[in-house]
């Protein structure tokens, strides 16, 4: 049996891979791959109209949502972000307006240097200085009085840090809506959509394929884009058209639609919670108990989905990685910016996965 623990782009339900399969020459009865469809058909129509409303459903979204099916990924997002949102309160004028970032690793460091290209960027905190092994406690933040809006990765991919908290940082800011990066944890836990102003991930950790990026976005903070927003990038202009301005990325629309439908079959996003707890609370609950692996991440902020840890021994990493692959456990090496490894155990990824993996890191440890 073969466990893909890859970061992204990331293992998919067996069941979905294989209905896609099952309709990739014909779906159902159209004569046509979805791959050959027209956008604008009504075959693609129902496709995209039913992710949609699935995806509504799961996150249990509010009316007054807009929910974006886009490209580029969530590292355009990060530039598209203050281009359509950071002059809101400026009349469009960027040099003039402010945007709060949290700095908890990795990837909001990236959407921190890409946000200052278009605006002034405070980073209210930081947990560099901790080497990104915790989020910072929420009395030290600094926020703007005047920020256009808060933003946080709440699962850091590569770091292995997890927001178990939604802050509220209204008050402090004169009402400025909190923007999550949520890539790597959406639909694996249950969230309140009405707490942020906008929520964007990728696709190709818990919903599809590379290529997807899903924005969900509160319909007041449409129509504020920069003068220098391409067309097809204005979340105002991309929900006016249902996500149809330009032809939208059809197949990983139409893989997220039956990521969705799994989801639902498998109880929602409640369920899948609670079977995401059980799979981290084995891993973590053995990394705990011994000295021969570590994991550095503070217990209250560690990640459900990207589970980091090192070998104390790490002249023994490429006899562990050989060993894994051997028993099927794939992709488990770290990224390259933090080294050690790194197991991401998404909704996809079964307990018999994780029940494999804590086996062979006992089998490990004790034949060294």
């Amino acid at each position: 049996m073969i466990y893909n623990f890859s970061a992204g782009p990331a293992v998919l339900p067996k069941q979905v891979l294989q209905q896609a399969a099952d309709e990739m020459l014909d779906w159902h009865g159209s004569g046509m791959s979805v791959m050959e469809m027209s956008h604008r058909g009504k075959e693609f129509s129902s496709i995209i109209n039913a992710a949609r409303d699935d995806l509504r459903d799961l996150l249990n979204v509010p009316g007054n949502y807009r929910i974006l099916f886009m490209q580029g990924g969530a590292l355009a997002e990060n530039a598209l972000i203050p281009i359509n949102l950071a002059g809101r309160l400026t009349g469009g004028d960027l040099s003039r307006a402010t945007a709060d970032y949290v700095n908890t690793g990795s990837w909001s460091t990236k959407s921190i240097k890409e946000a200052r290209r278009y605006c002034k960027v405070n980073e209210a905190a930081s947990s560099a200085a901790q080497h990104f092994a915790s989020i910072p406690e929420r009395a030290t933040w600094r926020l703007s009085p005047d920020a256009a809006y808060v933003h946080l990765c709440t699962n850091e991919t590569i770091d292995g840090v997890e927001y178990h908290f939604v802050p509220d940082v209204a008050a402090e800011t004169g009402g400025a809506p909190l923007v999550a990066d949520m890539s790597s944890h959406i639909l694996s836990r249950q969230i309140d959509v009405s707490q942020y102003g906008v929520i964007y991930a990728g696709a190709q950790k818990n919903i599809g394929p590379a290529g997807l990026t899903i924005v969900i976005v509160r319909e007041g903070l449409l129509g504020h884009a920069a003068a220098i927003c391409p067309t097809a990038f204005n979340w105002k202009i991309v929900a006016d058209n249902e996500s149809m301005y330009n032809t939208p990325p059809t197949y990983g629309i139409y893989i997220a639609g039956l990521v969705f439908q799994w989801l639902k079959r498998q109880g929602g996003v409640a369920a899948m919670e609670q079977r995401n707890i059980e799979k981290a609370e084995l891993l973590y609950g053995y990394l705990d108990s011994t000295d021969f692996y570590a994991t550095r991440i503070a217990k209250d902020a560690r990640s459900r989905m990207n589970v980091p840890f090192f070998l104390r021994d790490e002249s023994l990493n490429e006899a562990f990685l050989a060993g894994a692959a051997k028993a099927g456990l794939l992709q488990l090496k770290g990224h390259k910016s933090v080294g050690g490894m790194r197991a991401s155990i998404y909704n996809a990824m079964p307990l018999e996965g994780v029940q494999a993996l804590v086996a062979y890191l006992q089998a490990f440890e004790k034949s060294h």
